[in-house]
């Protein structure tokens, strides 16, 4: 059950994360989280309360405009005033972030890029560059809790970063605060997140005694180390697609030069990656001596045309058969019995009788 709520979950030791060194992208970009006033929130405390999380799921409810509900049999209400106050978040500035300047976002295009090219608002993070790349992953999973992959932007979570980048004052108070309000609201199939956030504001309330807690995973938890290895291995995956690239364009420009004329041929081509080996079977010894293939013969009936042209050997002074005239008795077997035909039979009445006379 701890896994629904940490896997939605990402911790930053801002203490650490701003000690980066060889990477001022990475660096700059830390600094602008913690400029944005969500130190507080996502820095905050990194210690899982499972048993609490559960009872506070089951029994929170939204009403009015505060959080309410049951831990440790014990009731609790929060207010966004205590939130913004806990995690000491901005109460001022934008909420819907539809209204960031489109010139900044058209900047930030170009800015977060890898390449120089314009990125799409809401294409692959692969191509932007690394530091924007981790604070996409973070406003997915620490802010607006979406479950699934991240390897796609959206435009909500583009204008975050742009924001951040600009240093645009934003309400983070009210926004953070509502997505915990749809988060509780269980008309609403929303990932479970915040748990550290969570725990942090119960063990604020003291009429609740919470259990012993356990701490965040390593691996959720961003600092100089993690960082470093989520550079590493995204630049690994970068030189290994690159790679794939130019070595498909290559293979393919020799595939081509083979239908020009032998001059064509001369000229070198370096293939870099491996072609899948011919399934023939090929010769241990170079002198190993050619097997022929044996050929399949098919008997095929002559036509009756080409049948008729053939020369065929008669044999001459041929006796002819002798022929036996048959003996009485077999005569008398083979001959047929002849059948006797039935006369007719005739009506003959008497000249005496009475139907004869006449009056």
């Amino acid at each position: 059950m701890a896994s629904i709520f940490i896997v939605n979950s990402y911790q930053i030791n801002f203490e650490s994360v701003l000690m980066i060194p060889d990477h001022d992208g990475m660096l700059n970009m830390f600094k602008a989280l913690e400029a944005s006033g969500l130190r507080g929130f996502l820095g905050c405390e990194s210690v899982l309360y499972e048993k609490e999380l559960e009872q506070f799921f089951e029994t929170v409810l939204v009403q009015g405009e505060d959080i309410t509900g049951a831990v440790s049999g014990k009731f609790f209400s929060i207010s966004q005033a205590q939130f913004a106050h806990v995690f000491e978040l901005p109460m001022e500035g934008l909420v819907n972030f539809s209204e960031v300047p489109k010139d900044r976002v058209y900047d930030a295009r170009s800015i977060f890029s890898k390449k120089g090219v314009q990125v799409e608002i809401h294409g692959k993070k692969k191509h932007m560059k690394y530091e924007f790349r981790l604070l996409n992953d973070i406003f997915a999973k620490a802010v607006t809790v979406k479950a699934g992959s991240f390897d796609a932007i959206t435009t909500e979570r583009f204008q975050m970063m742009t924001e951040i980048h600009f240093g645009l004052k934003v309400n983070w108070s009210k926004v953070l605060f509502n997505v915990l309000k749809d988060m509780v609201d269980k008309s609403q199939r929303k990932a479970k997140g915040f748990a550290a956030q969570i725990g942090f504001l119960l063990k604020g309330i003291l009429a609740i005694a919470l259990g012993e807690g356990v701490p965040f995973p390593f691996a959720k938890i961003l600092s100089m180390k993690t960082v470093n290895t989520y550079i590493a291995t995204n630049t690994t995956i970068d030189d290994r697609e690159e790679q794939g690239i130019v070595s498909e364009a290559i293979v393919k420009r020799k595939f081509k030069s083979t239908k020009k004329s032998s001059s064509a041929d001369d000229t070198p081509v370096k293939v870099i990656s491996e072609i899948a080996g011919s399934k023939k079977r090929v010769s241990t010894e170079d002198n190993a001596p050619a097997i022929p293939k044996k050929r399949r013969t098919v008997k095929t009936k002559p036509s009756p045309s080409q049948a008729s042209l053939d020369i065929v050997d008669v044999t001459q002074d041929v006796v002819p058969l002798q022929i036996i005239d048959p003996t009485p008795a077999m005569a008398a077997v083979n001959s047929p019995v002849p059948k006797q035909k039935s006369r007719k039979r005739r009506l003959v009445l008497p000249t005496g009788s009475d139907d004869c006379e006449r009056y």
